[in-house]
């Protein structure tokens, strides 16, 4: 071998770099501590930048197609070795390759509650996750910042560096844009579209990549704020609160949850509001015959004074079950039942309960 072939083959002549995979944003050329002639090929592939760096300093950046590497096509390269022009010395550089192509499906998420102002619940907690789409646009920066020194930088090494940044970013983008904590819940695709130019200034400069979609998939707030928000919509669905009263009452009358005293407190409770609303103008609640189930006949009088409509509820209070009958009498549940269903016992059936009246078993005794 002569001298002239064993130069030859310590020159690099030509660089490039064929990538087969789906996850790389970064690879350092493999150079064999070899040097860069001069007029070398540099082949750069679409998707694909080449950065060249000279002893820890950023030089040229050149984007795709075939470029031979002279002064002129490198002029910060050429700057900083100090070359004449025409020196033909070949050099040495590291050349990096950053494929600028769009990643897709990147998950992201807040390991701890954030902490924000809200309109609504004041500070509240928020834990939320979802996936972004990016690429990079500034590769020294990206190289400085993200991948460092890295020979082969992948995309699951960047979810683990950019993770925490990703939702700093968030946190400081949802802040600023003072978004409710509702409408964070209840807008995902839009808010998530409306903070992209939140987002991107802050990812561009600091990270040398840009946002292209973010999404959120889901935002949960502490089981407090939840359960207030529930009460609120409940509230906002109930509307006529007597209504709602009544509703309650025939509930716990139909479902059998309360003894003979639970039921007579819980009539007497809803007989005291309704008095209240009946003595407003426009009150509606009155000694009416053909009162909704649940009321009880009589115990209304419009014409009453408050203190006298009290007694009116003692009523409420012997109503009584078939097993509290049978209890009285010493008699099966089934008899009791036997004689509500013949009509020999007085009763009313709300839903699939019976309810008796101490009169009406009195009267059956007597019958």
């Amino acid at each position: 071998m002569g001298l002239m072939d064993f130069i030859k083959k310590e020159l690099i002549e030509i660089i490039e770099w064929q990538d087969d995979s789906r996850d790389t944003l970064s690879y350092r050329w493999p150079d064999d501590d070899k040097q860069i002639k001069n007029n070398a090929q540099l082949i750069v592939r679409e998707s694909q930048v080449a950065q060249f760096v000279y002893l820890g300093k950023y030089a040229d950046t050149l984007g795709p197609g075939k470029h031979t590497l002279t002064t002129e096509n490198i002029p910060v390269m050429s700057t900083i070795l100090g070359w004449k022009y025409g020196f033909e010395t070949p050099f040495k550089a590291d050349v990096y390759y950053v494929t600028t192509r769009t990643f897709a499906g990147n998950k992201w998420g807040t390991a701890n509650p954030i902490m924000m102002r809200d309109a609504d619940f004041g500070v509240v907690r928020m834990r939320a996750f979802g996936q972004y789409d990016f690429k990079i646009v500034n590769p020294p920066l990206f190289l400085k910042e993200v991948a460092g020194t890295d020979n082969h930088f992948r995309l699951d090494e960047f979810a683990d560096v950019m993770r925490s940044k990703i939702v700093t970013v968030f946190t400081e983008a949802i802040a600023n844009a003072k978004i409710p904590a509702l409408d964070v819940a209840a807008r995902y695709s839009d808010i998530g579209n409306a903070l992209l130019p939140a987002i991107n200034p802050l990812t561009t400069s600091k990270y040398g990549i840009e946002i292209t979609a973010f999404n959120i998939e889901n935002v949960s707030l502490p089981p407090e704020v939840e359960q207030a928000i529930d009460k609120r919509g409940a509230m906002t669905t109930i509307g006529d609160m007597g209504e709602y009263i009544r509703y309650n009452m025939a509930n716990a009358v139909g479902e059998g949850k309360a003894g003979t005293m639970g039921m007579g407190a819980e009539f007497a409770m809803g007989l005291g509001v309704a008095q209240q609303m009946n003595q407003q103008p426009g009150g509606t609640v009155g000694a009416n015959p053909n009162a909704p189930r649940g009321m009880v006949p009589g115990a209304m009088n419009t014409g009453a004074a408050p203190a006298a409509a009290a007694p009116a509820a003692a009523p409420a209070m012997e109503l009584m079950n078939p097993a509290q009958v049978a209890q009285a009498l010493g008699v099966a549940e089934s008899d009791v039942l036997a004689e509500l269903d013949s009509g020999a016992l007085k009763g009313r059936k709300i839903g699939t309960q019976w309810r008796i009246t101490r009169e009406a078993v009195d009267a059956f005794l007597k019958g």
